[in-house]
């Protein structure tokens, strides 16, 4: 007999759109699946009461430094100069596997408490070949669904980030492949995290690309944030490199040129934004609805808990705001009405099924569509903050917040559930602080010994 789990008698978010919303629908799970959902279910159960919960698919978070959870909220007035310089190269250098194993497992499980589900995990911090095994390690123990993303060292910023010549290890990558990822059932996948042109010479840009072609896996890459990365112009020097292609997120292309949105496009990458970071550190503006202009599917992201807060919400809210604000002092100007504004439903699409999309997940996750894995969040709508409803969608995208996230299910395991991560919280809390210990002393020692 399969494991049948039925959420029933909630405001179901299909985010599916031949499914809909169900303002009062059952959603009946069997294993790790979706089998069924519908106005009414009957099935042998374990019947979950899901009345005054709205029931969405888990988010998706495409692009999130896991391994700095240790670290979070150093860099409040950073700006991405500052953070270059007060993390990558202060930070990284003294970061032991241990400490990628605590943040990755208590970040990992700070997703999960907040509704996210998947996270794609952009880890450039493989100072040696224990540290990528230290943060698989704390992914699988928190019970996520991620894509790890293999990236470069931290061991020296000029090194590693500056007309870099060095090449993420091809042969520790096959390792890691190899071990963690020969098959593609697990809740783990695997990508690269490269740095790219402008960060690198040529040869090494080819190098990586060819290595990830190579080894099956997808590319993600940081581009155009801030006006020099603009100047870069990364996408047309990839596209002179030959390079582009559907198997490559973007992540953040704030100062992208016209030019650069078109070849994206035509060559089928994928977008990820991190708005409240963007907006903060002054990489650009979250290019959102430019992104959808263009006809790709952009997803969110956290992107650094040293200076933001690590829920979807914000995110949502964040790129929400901003790009109205765009668009409203835009036509303003013209006097005209406004024209192509967010909606806030066009924001829970953006937070579920487009991140499945970006991550490579969605005949996976990102809806709740039977056949899907059990991927599913449900929020309380009976809190003060959220109560009365009188629009679902509006409810999670503009009202909750990470306390309302009541019930996590990952995979038709429960994460979260009754309010309460299912999981030794205090020791993940434990093992973090005892890392942020240790990186505060070996920075404090290194800064004497400098002196």
């Amino acid at each position: 007999m399969p494991n049948r789990i039925l959420l029933r008698g909630g405001h179901v978010l299909t985010m599916d759109p031949q499914l809909g919303d169900l303002p009062q629908g059952d959603v009946l799970i069997e294993d790790d699946k979706i089998a069924a959902v519908d106005q009414h279910i009957d099935a042998d159960a374990e019947v979950v009461d899901a009345s005054g919960r709205i029931v969405i698919p888990g988010f998706v978070d495409t692009h999130r430094h896991t391994w700095e959870t240790a670290i979070r909220g150093v860099a409040p007035n950073a700006t991405l100069d500052d953070y270059f310089v007060d993390i990558l190269d202060t930070f990284a250098p003294v970061y032991r596997p241990e400490d990628v194993y605590s943040s990755n497992l208590a970040g990992a499980l700070e997703c999960l408490n907040a509704g996210i589900t998947t996270l794609v995990d952009w880890s450039h911090i493989n100072n040696t070949p224990d540290h990528p095994d230290a943060g698989i390690r704390g992914l699988q123990e928190a019970g996520i669904r991620a894509q790890y993303a293999y990236g470069s060292a931290n061991t020296s910023l000029a090194d590693y980030w500056f007309e870099s010549k060095i090449v993420i290890p091809k042969d520790d990558v096959r390792r890691i492949r190899d071990t963690y990822f020969s098959s593609s059932d697990g809740l783990l996948t695997m990508g690269l995290a490269t740095r790219g042109p402008g960060f690198c010479t040529d040869d090494v840009v080819r190098a990586e690309w060819e290595m990830a072609r190579d080894l099956g896996i997808p590319i993600t890459i940081h581009v155009a944030m801030g006006r020099m990365a603009g100047r870069f112009g990364m996408i047309k020097q990839l596209d002179n490199l030959g390079l582009l292609g559907a198997d490559t997120t973007y992540i953040h292309c704030c100062y992208f040129s016209e030019e650069e949105w078109g070849l994206v496009a035509r060559s089928g990458g994928t977008i990820s934004v991190a708005p409240q970071v963007e907006m903060q550190m002054g990489h650009g503006h979250p290019p959102v609805a430019k992104a959808i202009e263009y006809g790709l599917r952009p997803s969110l992201s956290i992107d650094v808990v040293t200076t933001v807060p690590g829920d979807m919400f914000t995110q949502i809210r964040s790129a929400f705001g901003a790009d109205r604000e765009r668009l409203n002092a835009v036509y303003w100007e013209r006097n005209e009405p406004a024209v192509g504004l967010l909606t806030a439903r066009q924001m829970l699409e953006i937070a579920t099924r487009n991140g499945a999309h970006v991550a490579g997940l969605e005949d996976k996750t990102g809806s709740l569509t039977p056949g899907k894995q059990a991927d599913i969040v449900l929020i309380d709508a009976t809190a003060i903050n959220v109560a009365p409803v009188h629009d679902a969608v509006t409810a999670v995208t503009l009202c909750a917040d990470v306390s309302n996230v009541e019930t996590v299910l990952v995979a038709g395991e429960f994460r979260k559930r009754d309010g309460k991560l299912v999981a030794d919280v205090e020791r993940a809390r434990r093992l973090v602080e005892d890392s942020r210990d240790h990186l505060l002393a070996a920075v404090a020692s290194r800064k004497a010994a400098a002196a």
